[in-house]
């Protein structure tokens, strides 16, 4: 038995029906999700359907329910074979309207053929051949062809064996990437290329697209999107098809186009003198419209070359070397008994100041130039490891250095030994920002 470990997020651990099931929103400790489990993992050729039997086993001492079920007929591949020619100009300029070159089409092994013969659903053989009014185009695979007549009544003719998920454009993609579209046509998949995106489109919009797929994709691109036609049906299918592939993140784009025959998809984008430019604003448009929140709040947090912020004040430095400013933290380590104690108070001594009773005498700082709290900001004093004692005693040497003989009200000063780490921390915290406010 293979299991899985995920040291980060332990809730994807277990063994590949837990995987699938945590996957796909289902408890594989439930009777009823672990069969949906069952079938969703296909590669194991379990042969489950909908119509199943049940029947109890005798083989062992405890009887044990089992799901009988029937193997479903795999669909025969209609046999086919295919003539094919040379593009000629006209057929060239069909594709080029939507800015496809020979060399793309070459790319998508995309063909033109002379001829197309295959056999129908009741398995009699039937040809068809391309005319200058009514061309034939192939999308070929080793196993498999998708006929392409645009101009004919009927415009797709399907032969061979396409396995489970027909995905054009799936093999061309590159390993990494930033944005990938997902189309309603072969054309469109192309179009884009040609104009520098990574596209894919499966066998119609209104298809049910593969989760696997995307699931496997999205670790590859940053961002997936749809971009579907926009006529009723497109716009339809889009929105549905966002719906139940949210947990990618997958997106919807809508082109401005009309969505008439003539102005539907991204090809006629394309096709109505917009550019890579344009295309590339529309997605700008759309992420400054999901990510408004953020960007709103960024916003005020983006430099101003022309406004510089105020120069972070000095407040502990020696000989004009600065080693403590405004908004920074200073620490200061050593061993134990090497005087840390001290050298802290001495700081906090020259931040106080002296008493008017005491300016003319010079303040022992220990070598430490600390700027004046003129202002009287709060000076909090936490001490998370000496006794209340030794506290006392600091804060007393503290104020003898400064010749006063109470303590200034915006000195605070604490003994947090008496506490668990966790309530000091939210002491320290809490404290902080109340005496913030309040000096």
């Amino acid at each position: 038995m293979y299991k899985m470990k995920d040291f980060g997020n332990d809730d994807y651990s277990g063994d590949c029906f837990a995987l699938v099931g945590k996957l796909n929103g289902l408890n594989c400790k439930e009777p009823k999700d672990f069969v949906q489990i069952l079938a969703i993992i296909r590669d194991m050729h379990l042969g489950l359907s909908d119509k199943s039997e049940m029947r109890i086993s005798s083989t062992t001492s405890v009887p044990v329910i089992a799901e009988v079920t029937h193997v479903p007929k795999r669909k025969k591949a209609r046999p086919y074979t295919l003539a094919q020619k040379s593009f000629t100009a006209a057929e060239l300029a069909f594709w080029g309207e939507s800015g496809i070159t020979q060399e793309v089409l070459k790319l998508f092994q995309v063909v033109s053929l002379k001829k197309f013969s295959s056999e129908n659903n009741e398995g009699k053989p039937f040809s068809i051949v391309a005319t200058d009014k009514e061309p034939v185009f192939g999308y070929t695979a080793k196993q498999y062809v998708k006929v392409y007549r645009p101009h004919s009544e009927m415009r797709f003719l399907y032969a061979g064996d396409f396995g489970e998920n027909y995905c054009f454009g799936l093999e061309q993609l590159p390993a990494k990437g930033d944005l990938l579209f997902i189309t309603g046509g072969e054309k469109d998949v192309m179009s884009l290329t040609v104009h520098g995106f990574h596209a894919i489109c499966f066998n119609s919009e209104t298809v049910t697209i593969p989760v696997g797929i995307i699931h496997r994709l999205s670790f590859r691109f940053k961002h997936i999107v749809l971009l579907y036609d926009v006529d009723k049906a497109g716009l339809d299918s889009s929105a549905k098809q966002e719906l139940a592939l949210k947990n990618y993140g997958v997106k919807r784009l809508l082109l401005p186009l009309e969505g008439t025959k003539v102005e539907k998809d991204i090809s006629d984008f394309f096709r109505l003198g917009n550019s890579r430019e344009d295309l590339i604003k529309l997605f700008l448009d759309y992420l400054d419209t999901i990510y408004s929140e953020t960007m709103s709040a960024l916003k005020s947090c983006e430099v101003d070359f022309n406004n510089p912020p105020p120069v972070a004040q000095m407040v502990v430095s020696v000989n004009d070397v600065p080693l403590g400013t405004q908004g920074n933290i200073l620490c200061i380590t050593g061993g134990e008994g090497t005087g840390k104690s001290n050298y802290v108070t001495a700081l906090i001594a020259g931040a106080i100041g002296q008493s008017d009773n005491n300016k003319d005498k010079v303040m022992d700082t220990l070598g430490v130039s600390v700027c004046e709290n003129s202002k009287r900001k709060a000076i909090l004093f936490y001490d998370t490891e000496q006794s209340e004692v030794q506290t006392y005693k600091n804060i007393t040497n503290l104020l003898r250095c400064c010749g006063r003989e109470t303590m200034p009200e915006y000195l605070k000063a604490y003994c947090l030994t008496g506490m668990s780490r966790k309530e000091r921390l939210q002491a320290i915290i809490q404290s902080m920002d109340k005496f913030h406010y309040q000096f």
